[in-house]
């Protein structure tokens, strides 16, 4: 019974830095059109998503060609701590942005705006690293809600640290919120 005990006690303790040891989300992601669902009009021609280890969290950066033409880019730094930080455009600053991190290998990201929340985006690794799924979900004008899925293939030249979920043994299920 000491020896189980210990076990479980010392798996208590490690769990926590397991789970920061190495981010499964860190590298470059493209997105995949084929695969991604967007409403009619919404889905941009190319994305490219690239997020970094950074002295304070993690450093993001994006960059979206739109159909029309026209281009977006995004860049913030952020903690998984939810604390909100701001989000820096070609034109100036965006939507304030927190993170969450609900999982080894899912983080919650909410835009905020006057202290209310206008969207919602779930990110999930998969179990072998190379995809990554955004599930965001805001309100259109009527405010009716509005939910976009993009896929994600890690780039190929990207670094992954080794770091595998399919490898672990864990029983840690994530619960998909309403």
């Amino acid at each position: 019974m000491k020896g189980f005990r210990f076990i479980v006690t010392v798996a208590v303790l490690l769990s926590p830095a397991i789970l920061h040891a190495a981010d499964p989300f860190l590298g470059k992601w493209s997105l995949d059109v084929k695969r991604s669902r967007y409403p009619v009009g919404a889905c941009p021609k190319e994305m490219t998503i690239e997020m970094a280890k950074a002295e304070h969290g993690v450093h993001y950066h994006s960059e979206t060609r739109l159909t029309s033409g026209g281009s977006i880019r995004a860049d913030y730094t952020a903690e998984y701590d939810g604390k909100a930080v701001i989000v820096i455009g070609a034109r100036g600053m965006l939507l304030p942005v927190s993170l969450k991190r609900a999982g080894p290998n899912v983080v919650i990201a909410t835009y905020t705006s006057g202290f209310q929340t206008v969207a919602t985006s779930r990110r999930i690794v998969s179990a072998d690293g190379g995809v990554m799924t955004i599930t965001t979900t805001s309100r259109d004008g009527a405010g009716k809600a509005v939910t976009h899925v993009g896929v994600y293939q890690r780039a190929k030249s990207a670094v992954t640290s080794g770091f595998d979920l399919s490898k672990g043994k864990t029983d840690l299920l994530v619960a998909r919120s309403p």
